[in-house]
């Protein structure tokens, strides 16, 4: 494969969109040459986003020396469903977008290939890339912040699947006798007990259920908080973990029966409670899942907010290759 010595990787975030350079090693690793952020421009319905994106690209190149026939290619992580086309099918509320191809607007601004993902799988390409799921060709990346993300990535490639909507797991449905409507309008979603969200749910209805002594009893909730009080020892809040892991491992195991992933790379806000979170997990899902699927195993995400960007770019390798 003919490739250009260098890649950029753009993440469209609601308040900022991160840009990576990187270098192409071999056409199978890339490597992070430098990095920055641009505001997030949501006026106008977003209009000039791409353009500000690709604005700060051309200005880098110039900085660098770097010719436009030396790219490989842009690869663009969007806050919505994209097919394989690049077209974002449903558009992208939280930045303004309506449904566009982005690769025909962005080569607008700069002449070469671009190719665009939910932001959600560039996050998990670029997991399998550089961290948690490194080394591996079928994964899992689980995002537990606000809601509950998902990315696939089978035999070293991400699944988009027919509408772009694949990896959202965070509305496989799980428990019928839920009465409160999940943001995306159903009810008993695994994002409303497995996000940050969720888990506040979980612990005000537990805390609601009698007067037993716990430290989580007045202020203010956060998921955060109840796993500093699960590494405190506080017995309310172990009762909190323990469901929210049984939902979690219940999820994964369905997920597991479909993709049969080497490991699931949890990330998000809610991961930074560390290890500690994995306990609850991953003996939930292992009571769960299939037997031939319960061998996958658990890791933290590495990269932060890096994620995106190694993901986007390495839309451009051969990352399924050892």
């Amino acid at each position: 494969m003919n490739m250009g010595r260098y890649v950029f990787g753009i993440d469209i975030g609601g308040t900022t969109v991160k840009l990576g350079l990187f270098g192409v090693e071999g056409n199978e690793r890339i490597c992070l040459l430098d990095k920055w952020e641009i505001p997030t421009v949501k006026a106008n319905g977003g209009a000039s986003i791409l353009p500000d994106a690709a604005k700060s690209i051309l200005a880098k190149m110039e900085e660098k020396g770097i010719r436009e026939e030396e790219l490989a290619g842009i690869g663009v992580g969007v806050p919505g469903a994209v097919d394989v086309e690049g077209t974002l099918t449903g558009g992208a509320v939280n930045i303004g977008w309506k449904s566009f191809n982005i690769p025909k607007e962005l080569r607008a601004y700069i002449n070469v290939s671009v190719k665009a993902v939910n932001d959600a799988n560039a996050a998990a390409l670029g997991e399998m890339l550089a961290g948690g799921g490194k080394g591996c060709r079928n994964m899992a990346a689980v995002t537990l912040g606000t809601g509950v993300g998902g990315g696939i990535v089978a035999d070293g490639k991400v699944l988009t699947g027919a509408f772009g909507a694949a990896g959202e797991i965070g509305h496989i449905h799980l428990e019928d006798e839920e009465t409160e409507a999940c943001g995306c309008g159903n009810r008993g979603c695994l994002e409303q007990y497995a996000s940050a969200t969720g888990i506040v749910r979980l612990a005000e209805r537990r805390l609601a259920k009698d007067e037993k002594p716990s430290v989580l009893r007045g202020g203010r909730l956060s998921a955060k908080r109840v796993f500093d009080a699960v590494k405190a020892g506080d017995e309310t809040a172990v009762q909190i973990a323990e469901q929210f892991g049984d939902y979690l491992g219940k999820g994964l195991a369905a997920v597991a029966a479909v993709v049969n992933p080497e490991v699931f790379v949890i990330g998000g806000g809610v991961s930074k409670a560390g290890e500690i979170l994995l306990t609850f997990v991953e003996p939930a899902f292992r009571r769960y899942a299939f037997p031939s699927c319960a061998g996958a195993r658990f890791a933290l995400a590495q990269l932060g907010n890096d994620a995106g960007i190694y993901g986007a770019a390495g839309l451009f390798i051969d990352a399924g290759r050892p």
